[in-house]
């Protein structure tokens, strides 16, 4: 009995030890990815470590009656171990968020006067700064969000989900993805700079990295991270209002 307890839990750990060697690369990926919602100072070791975790548990979870490959399994629970491990995290500092409140009003106001998308030099000059340390904010913006949680409050004193919430009983939920939300987030993107189109499109709709992107439209990772945190800001500019 006790041979064969010791056989099966041989088997089993020889069994985990494969998957955990198959999808680490899947980890990485998945890590690499979701940096370029996070700041600067996060560590990249630190996002696959815990995304290995999420792997063991989705190796020691996964269940075949369930219906789904383990590879889709698997990467649902690898992204939900990086964003719990960070989810007690203050991502973005107070000053940060101060200075991308400006890049927001700075774009609003050139927009309007405008009547266009502002290219980076008249936000630079908007906000009378060199145009190099604008583009170091956008830079250190790397995990600014669409929508973020601090969004949710409003000067008097009614959240953005109440302030949407329907009184015959419809989800808050369903509020931020209505027919208006969408239909100016539509026309936002529309309206983005060429090649900020292009990198949101490889970003999130083919998954790649700012790496991989760079790779593709042939510039530096870095300044496809500030493409990306100035297109964020451009399309927040267009919905903070909603």
């Amino acid at each position: 009995m006790y041979t064969a307890t010791a056989t099966a839990t041989a088997t089993a750990t020889r069994d985990i030890q494969h998957y955990l060697t198959q999808y680490a690369p899947l980890v990485k990926r998945i890590a690499h990815h979701m940096m370029a919602k996070l700041p600067a100072s996060v560590e990249i070791d630190d996002i696959i470590q815990t995304g290995m975790l999420g792997l063991l548990d989705a190796v020691n979870r996964y269940e075949e009656s369930h219906g789904a490959q383990f590879e889709t399994y698997a990467a649902q629970r690898i992204r939900g171990a990086i964003l719990d491990g960070l989810r007690q995290a203050d991502w973005l500092p107070r000053s940060f968020r101060r200075d991308l409140r400006r890049i927001e009003g700075a774009i609003a106001k050139l927009e309007q006067r405008l009547g266009r998308a502002p290219a980076e030099s008249e936000v630079a000059l908007e906000l009378g700064i060199p145009l190099a340390d604008y583009q170091k904010m956008l830079q250190e913006a790397r995990g600014y969000q669409l929508i973020s949680f601090e969004d949710f409050d409003h000067a008097d004193g009614i959240d953005y989900l109440e302030r949407h919430r329907d009184e015959n009983g419809v989800n808050p939920l369903e509020a931020l993805l209505d027919r208006k939300l969408r239909g100016r987030l539509v026309k936002a993107i529309a309206g983005l700079p060429e090649r900020e189109k292009v990198v949101m499109g490889l970003y999130y709709e083919e998954e790649l990295n700012f790496r991989e992107i760079g790779e593709t439209l042939g510039v530096s990772e870095s300044r496809i991270c500030q493409l990306h945190s100035q297109a964020i800001a451009r399309l927040r500019s267009q919905i903070r209002n909603l």
